[in-house]
Protein backbone atom coordinates (compact mmCIF):
# COMPACT_ATOMS: atom_id res chain seq x y z
CA UNK A 1 0.00 0.00 0.00
CA UNK A 2 1.59 3.36 -0.96
CA UNK A 3 2.57 5.75 1.63
CA UNK A 4 -0.03 8.55 0.61
CA UNK A 5 -2.83 6.15 1.17
CA UNK A 6 -1.78 5.21 4.41
CA UNK A 7 -2.12 9.03 5.48
CA UNK A 8 -5.35 8.92 4.78
CA UNK A 9 -6.34 6.85 8.32
CA UNK A 10 -7.81 9.06 10.69
CA UNK A 11 -5.60 8.41 14.35
CA UNK A 12 -5.65 4.27 15.62
CA UNK A 13 -4.33 2.84 18.84
CA UNK A 14 -0.78 4.27 19.54
CA UNK A 15 -1.53 7.49 18.34
CA UNK A 16 -2.32 10.26 20.21
CA UNK A 17 -2.43 14.28 19.30
CA UNK A 18 -1.51 17.20 21.69
CA UNK A 19 -0.80 20.60 21.40
CA UNK A 20 -1.43 20.03 17.44
CA UNK A 21 1.81 17.44 17.56
CA UNK A 22 1.22 13.98 16.85
CA UNK A 23 2.93 11.60 18.75
CA UNK A 24 2.91 7.95 17.32
CA UNK A 25 3.52 4.49 18.47
CA UNK A 26 5.20 2.42 15.46
CA UNK A 27 6.30 -1.08 15.18
CA UNK A 28 8.73 -2.10 13.20
CA UNK A 29 8.34 -5.84 12.47
CA UNK A 30 11.46 -7.82 11.50
CA UNK A 31 11.38 -10.26 8.30
CA UNK A 32 14.32 -9.81 6.44
CA UNK A 33 16.10 -13.69 8.40
CA UNK A 34 17.21 -16.06 5.84
CA UNK A 35 15.47 -19.09 7.76
CA UNK A 36 18.80 -21.40 6.97
CA UNK A 37 17.36 -23.33 9.96
CA UNK A 38 14.22 -23.76 8.55
CA UNK A 39 15.81 -24.15 4.96
CA UNK A 40 12.13 -22.57 3.65
CA UNK A 41 10.93 -19.09 4.01
CA UNK A 42 9.63 -19.58 7.49
CA UNK A 43 7.46 -16.25 8.00
CA UNK A 44 5.17 -17.77 4.99
CA UNK A 45 4.48 -20.97 5.77
CA UNK A 46 0.62 -21.39 6.85
CA UNK A 47 -1.29 -21.35 10.46
CA UNK A 48 -4.28 -22.35 10.85
CA UNK A 49 -5.31 -20.71 7.22
CA UNK A 50 -2.85 -17.86 6.87
CA UNK A 51 1.02 -16.90 6.70
CA UNK A 52 3.21 -16.59 9.83
CA UNK A 53 3.56 -12.64 9.08
CA UNK A 54 0.15 -11.90 8.43
CA UNK A 55 -0.62 -13.27 12.23
CA UNK A 56 2.30 -11.27 13.65
CA UNK A 57 1.29 -8.24 11.66
CA UNK A 58 -2.36 -8.35 12.45
CA UNK A 59 -1.71 -8.92 16.32
CA UNK A 60 0.34 -5.87 16.06
CA UNK A 61 -1.86 -3.64 13.87
CA UNK A 62 -4.49 -3.44 17.39
CA UNK A 63 -2.04 -1.72 19.34
CA UNK A 64 0.22 1.06 17.05
CA UNK A 65 -0.61 3.26 14.50
CA UNK A 66 2.31 2.67 11.94
CA UNK A 67 3.62 -0.45 10.81
CA UNK A 68 6.99 -1.33 9.26
CA UNK A 69 7.62 -4.50 7.76
CA UNK A 70 11.72 -4.67 7.05
CA UNK A 71 12.18 -7.48 4.81
CA UNK A 72 14.63 -9.10 3.13
CA UNK A 73 15.12 -11.79 0.09
CA UNK A 74 11.62 -12.61 0.16
CA UNK A 75 10.40 -8.75 0.12
CA UNK A 76 7.52 -9.57 -3.22
CA UNK A 77 6.24 -12.66 -1.27
CA UNK A 78 6.04 -11.19 2.27
CA UNK A 79 3.82 -8.24 0.36
CA UNK A 80 2.11 -10.53 -1.56
CA UNK A 81 1.34 -12.53 2.23
CA UNK A 82 0.38 -8.88 3.62
CA UNK A 83 -1.89 -7.55 0.87
CA UNK A 84 -4.07 -5.21 1.91
CA UNK A 85 -3.22 -4.68 5.36
CA UNK A 86 -2.11 -1.00 6.07
CA UNK A 87 1.16 -1.65 6.39
CA UNK A 88 4.23 -0.01 5.08
CA UNK A 89 7.21 -1.79 3.85
CA UNK A 90 11.64 -1.71 3.72
CA UNK A 91 13.72 -3.46 2.18
CA UNK A 92 17.26 -4.59 3.52
CA UNK A 93 19.47 -5.15 0.96
CA UNK A 94 22.10 -6.79 3.07
CA UNK A 95 19.78 -9.02 5.40
CA UNK A 96 23.12 -11.58 5.96
CA UNK A 97 24.22 -8.84 7.95
CA UNK A 98 22.09 -9.64 11.08
CA UNK A 99 19.17 -8.61 12.60
CA UNK A 100 20.82 -5.47 13.36
CA UNK A 101 20.95 -4.58 10.15
CA UNK A 102 17.27 -4.63 9.57
CA UNK A 103 16.17 -2.84 12.69
CA UNK A 104 18.74 -0.01 11.64
CA UNK A 105 17.01 0.19 7.96
CA UNK A 106 13.72 0.11 9.87
CA UNK A 107 14.69 2.99 11.97
CA UNK A 108 15.70 4.88 8.87
CA UNK A 109 12.07 4.39 7.55
CA UNK A 110 10.22 5.65 10.81
CA UNK A 111 7.72 8.94 10.55
CA UNK A 112 9.70 11.56 11.67
CA UNK A 113 6.95 12.22 14.67
CA UNK A 114 7.53 8.65 15.95
CA UNK A 115 7.75 8.59 19.47
CA UNK A 116 8.11 4.85 20.07
CA UNK A 117 9.03 1.92 18.31
CA UNK A 118 8.04 -1.72 19.12
CA UNK A 119 10.47 -3.81 17.58
CA UNK A 120 8.73 -7.09 16.93
CA UNK A 121 10.38 -11.24 15.31
CA UNK A 122 8.30 -11.55 12.39
CA UNK A 123 8.40 -15.32 13.82
CA UNK A 124 6.02 -14.91 17.04
CA UNK A 125 2.33 -15.47 15.49
CA UNK A 126 1.34 -16.03 18.94
CA UNK A 127 2.66 -13.72 21.24
CA UNK A 128 -0.63 -13.40 23.68
CA UNK A 129 -2.74 -10.30 23.43
CA UNK A 130 -1.45 -9.01 27.34
CA UNK A 131 2.33 -8.15 26.44
CA UNK A 132 2.28 -5.24 24.07
CA UNK A 133 -0.01 -3.53 26.42
CA UNK A 134 2.03 -3.79 28.95
CA UNK A 135 4.89 -2.26 27.50
CA UNK A 136 2.95 0.96 26.32
CA UNK A 137 1.91 1.02 29.61
CA UNK A 138 5.53 1.04 31.20
CA UNK A 139 6.38 3.49 28.61
CA UNK A 140 3.62 5.94 29.48
CA UNK A 141 4.50 5.65 33.33
CA UNK A 142 8.04 5.27 33.74
CA UNK A 143 9.26 7.45 30.69
CA UNK A 144 11.74 5.16 30.19
CA UNK A 145 13.78 5.01 26.71
CA UNK A 146 13.47 1.23 26.40
CA UNK A 147 11.16 -1.00 28.07
CA UNK A 148 11.54 -4.94 28.07
CA UNK A 149 8.95 -7.64 28.57
CA UNK A 150 10.79 -10.30 31.55
CA UNK A 151 8.88 -13.65 30.93
CA UNK A 152 8.46 -16.09 33.68
CA UNK A 153 11.28 -17.98 34.96
CA UNK A 154 13.30 -14.33 34.62
CA UNK A 155 13.68 -14.77 30.78
CA UNK A 156 14.11 -11.11 28.75
CA UNK A 157 11.90 -11.66 25.43
CA UNK A 158 10.82 -9.40 22.97
CA UNK A 159 9.19 -7.70 21.80
CA UNK A 160 11.30 -4.47 23.16
CA UNK A 161 9.84 -1.07 23.00
CA UNK A 162 12.24 1.72 22.08
CA UNK A 163 11.64 5.31 22.78
CA UNK A 164 12.86 8.00 20.16
CA UNK A 165 16.03 8.94 22.44
CA UNK A 166 17.70 6.03 21.65
CA UNK A 167 16.63 5.76 17.61
CA UNK A 168 20.31 6.98 16.93
CA UNK A 169 21.67 4.05 18.41
CA UNK A 170 19.47 1.62 16.83
CA UNK A 171 20.56 3.54 13.31
CA UNK A 172 24.18 2.05 13.99
CA UNK A 173 23.19 -1.53 14.61
CA UNK A 174 24.86 -4.34 12.68
CA UNK A 175 25.17 -8.42 13.20
CA UNK A 176 23.14 -10.63 15.08
CA UNK A 177 22.44 -9.17 18.30
CA UNK A 178 19.49 -6.98 17.41
CA UNK A 179 18.79 -4.56 19.86
CA UNK A 180 20.49 -6.18 22.76
CA UNK A 181 23.50 -3.55 22.44
CA UNK A 182 20.91 -0.97 23.10
CA UNK A 183 19.29 -2.50 26.09
CA UNK A 184 22.52 -3.11 27.56
CA UNK A 185 24.19 -0.43 27.25
CA UNK A 186 22.74 2.31 30.01
CA UNK A 187 20.35 -0.83 33.09
CA UNK A 188 19.05 2.37 34.68
CA UNK A 189 17.49 3.83 31.31
CA UNK A 190 15.39 0.09 31.22
CA UNK A 191 12.07 -0.39 32.53
CA UNK A 192 11.88 -4.03 32.93
CA UNK A 193 7.86 -5.65 32.85
CA UNK A 194 7.47 -8.79 34.60
CA UNK A 195 4.75 -11.01 32.84
CA UNK A 196 3.67 -14.23 34.33
CA UNK A 197 3.87 -16.13 31.17
CA UNK A 198 6.04 -18.27 29.37
CA UNK A 199 8.20 -17.16 26.95
CA UNK A 200 6.55 -16.53 23.26
CA UNK A 201 7.63 -19.40 20.59
CA UNK A 202 9.16 -18.26 17.56
CA UNK A 203 9.96 -20.63 14.56
CA UNK A 204 13.33 -21.25 13.68
CA UNK A 205 13.17 -25.20 12.90
CA UNK A 206 10.80 -27.47 11.24
CA UNK A 207 10.28 -28.96 14.86
CA UNK A 208 9.06 -25.09 16.35
CA UNK A 209 6.70 -25.28 13.58
CA UNK A 210 5.09 -28.54 14.14
CA UNK A 211 4.66 -27.25 17.67
CA UNK A 212 2.87 -24.11 16.60
CA UNK A 213 0.18 -26.66 15.66
CA UNK A 214 -0.47 -28.30 18.28
CA UNK A 215 -1.00 -25.52 20.68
Amino acid sequence: MAEAALLQYPPVAGEAVRDGASSLIAALVLAGGLSRRMGRAKLLLDVRGRPVIRRTVEALLAHVADVVVVTGTEDAALRAALAELPVRFVNNPRPQDGQGSSIAVGVGALKPWTRAALVALGDQPSLPESVIPALLGAFARTGLPVVVPIYRGGVQGNPVLFGNEVFGELAALTGDLGGKPVVQARPERVARVPLDLPMPADIDTPEDYARLHVE
